[in-house]
């Protein structure tokens, strides 16, 4: 049990592998989930919070880089009127919320950080270890705790020539079965935007592009693909989550808001899309599989275009914190 001068929220976890609802959270978690004092307030008071993964952190990209923007993108969504609740596992405790020293922590020891899907959260917390949070464990440890906004760079998705390897993200899976709004650039464009699409109709997602008819394709505005609904402002994101959220509704499925990179820092699609192909024909010659492919490929992509890739990395995720929160704090004032 946490001592009566701890500054943080606790709550009890008892089923890491089952979502549950905020509600039920104190009484049915079995380990210490940390809530730092400005979210935990936020959320008691019903004010706008967002949440922010940190495998984007450690694993996104080299430190003190990483630092930078992490602190740059909880500025923009403070700025904007909400709190950011970066969302990690530290010495197996999952701190929802991160100060100043964790985030350094996190980002100094970088891929010494364990990159922690939905499955690896019981394990990670089991043997006291350290975990960046993807997307899947992000939107599980948010909905637990009653977070319904979610700001990411790009979700997981269905790979290319899945058809062979069957690798598909449970960020898809995890979205399914997670009420909880995702605004990100659509998904990474290593992967098969086509099929992703497909799979995220499967499990009942509600997919809706920003601004735009046209799905995003994460380092560029147009993918190719005709998006399945369209959002013109965050008001409109507010009213489709809020309907979701009715209790008279009672969806349990997620939400994408697919937000375009900025014009102004859209890469060549060519170029990104070339540096791809031969990232991945060197992926399956070096036999680089599961949760260590996109890293792999993402930094490999950096490489082959120059730092073009990550410099447009860096800035959708900004501008994706900044409509994140202009979504959040919407919500918050219809509910």
């Amino acid at each position: 049990m946490a001592s009566s001068s701890s500054s943080a929220a606790l709550y009890r976890i008892s089923n890491l592998q089952n979502h549950i609802s905020p509600l039920e959270a104190n009484n049915k978690l079995r380990s210490l989930v940390k809530i730092s004092p400005q979210v935990s307030e936020a959320i008691s008071s019903g004010r706008a919070v967002v949440a922010l993964e940190s495998t984007i952190i450690s694993h996104g990209m080299p430190y003190p880089q990483n630092l930078q923007t992490a602190k740059e993108v909880e500025s923009i969504v403070r700025e904007n009127g909400a709190v950011p609740a970066t969302i990690a596992i530290l010495n197996g405790v999952p701190c929802i919320g991160l100060n100043e020293d964790e985030l350094e922590r996190l980002a100094s020891l970088g891929k010494g950080v364990q990159k922690t899907a939905g499955r690896d959260i019981a394990y990670v917390v089991a043997t006291r270890g350290n975990g960046a949070t993807t997307v899947s464990a992000t939107l599980f440890f948010a909905s637990m705790v009653g977070i319904q906004v979610f700001v990411t760079g790009g979700i997981g998705g269905v790979h290319r020539h899945a058809n062979q390897t069957m690798d598909i993200s449970s960020d898809l899976t995890a979205l399914g079965r997670t009420p909880i709004a995702v605004i990100s650039a659509g998904v990474k464009s290593i992967l098969d935007i086509p099929k992703t699409l497909e799979y995220l109709e499967t499990q009942e997602v509600y997919v809706a592009a920003y601004k735009s008819d046209e799905f995003p394709a994460f380092f560029t505005e147009k993918s190719g693909c005709k998006a399945p609904s369209r959002v013109d402002s965050p008001e409109d994101c507010a009213r489709v989550i809020g309907k979701y959220a009715n209790k008279k509704l009672n969806r349990q499925a997620g939400i994408l808001f697919a937000v375009p990179i900025p014009k102004q820092h859209s890469a060549a699609g060519n170029l990104i899309e070339s540096a791809t192909q031969r990232a991945l024909t060197e992926a399956r010659e070096q036999n680089v599989t599961g949760n260590a492919e996109t890293p792999f490929l993402l930094a490999r992509v950096n490489e082959l275009t120059g730092g073009t890739s990550l410099a447009a990395n860096i800035a959708l995720v900004k501008n994706n914190a900044l409509i994140g929160s202009q979504i959040a704090v919407a919500l918050s004032q219809l509910t």
